[in-house]
């Protein structure tokens, strides 16, 4: 499916207005490609970091301008998706600036790169805080924003993705995060089904090695990281790729599935003797 294609497809499930799309953790990173290439779509978006005053502010404000150069609206909502009161401004004000709201793609994450039997209690709750009760919280605040009611629950047009990634399969020693990832792939298979009568299909996209902030952290954990070929190292907006298409007409047959994007990395992996 071209870029072309693509735009058309998604317009087309807006009933040919603009989607309005949250993301969160979107400033910078994996975040900010999905924001972007949902406006290079035609989309409305709404950007969320964490802090104000800080350098996630600056990277946010940078991608909403870039966003408005394309002629697309961008509403900067901070939030600490962990924080109940917090969520329920942010989608407050990410509706109110967008004018509703279509498409959410749960994407904050926040871990220490630790084994998980040398967690302090306040990491142990703040992991699963912002990882697994976080995201729940934006789905819970999303939803009276994202109900469809009679023809147009048929459409199907409003979509929930989960950014994933391997470390919900595969085994690395400093990475406790991964398990709050395959906790939430559980949550995308009963949330395909439960909001799937109210018109909301909701999938996940599992992301493979991605070269953004983290992984320069998360190189220093992982063994024999500087002998994968270039080849096998997933960009961003491959990412962000699949994860409009998922939000297409076009992917209609695909309920409650996490989509693996890694270049076939995974396809070889094996444990060294």
């Amino acid at each position: 499916m071209t870029m072309d294609t693509q735009t058309a497809d998604i317009m087309d499930g807006a009933a040919n207005s603009p989607r309005k799309v949250l993301v969160t953790g979107s400033s910078r990173g994996i975040g900010a490609a999905i924001a972007a290439a949902f406006a290079k779509s035609g989309a409305d978006v709404a950007i969320n970091f964490s802090k104000q005053g800080g350098r996630s502010e600056e990277h946010a404000k940078k991608l909403a301008a870039e966003i408005e150069a394309m002629g697309r609206r961008a509403a900067l909502v901070p939030g600490d998706i962990s924080q109940k009161e917090s969520v329920r401004r942010l989608f407050s004000e990410a509706a109110t600036s967008l004018d509703g709201l279509d498409v959410l793609i749960l994407n904050a994450a926040r871990a220490p790169f630790k084994p998980i039997e040398r967690l302090l209690e306040r990491e142990l709750r703040a992991l699963v805080d912002t990882n697994y009760i976080g995201n729940i919280f934006c789905v819970q605040e999303a939803l009276p924003f994202m109900q469809c009611t009679g023809e147009r629950t048929k459409g199907h047009d409003k979509h929930i993705i989960f950014i994933s990634s391997l470390g919900s399969r595969f085994y690395n020693p400093a990475y406790p995060l991964g398990s709050m990832k395959a906790a939430m792939e559980s949550v995308v298979r009963d949330l395909s089904e439960t909001l799937f009568k109210r018109g909301i299909t909701v999938n996940a996209v599992s992301g493979g090695l991605v070269k953004t902030d983290s992984f320069k952290v998360l190189r220093q954990f992982i063994d024999g990281v500087d002998r994968i070929p270039e080849e096998l190292f997933v960009t961003p907006q491959e990412i962000a790729d699949v994860v409009l298409f998922l939000c297409c007409p076009s992917s209609r047959g695909i309920r409650g599935q996490t989509i693996v994007v890694d270049r076939g990395l995974s396809n070889s992996l094996h444990r060294n003797a």
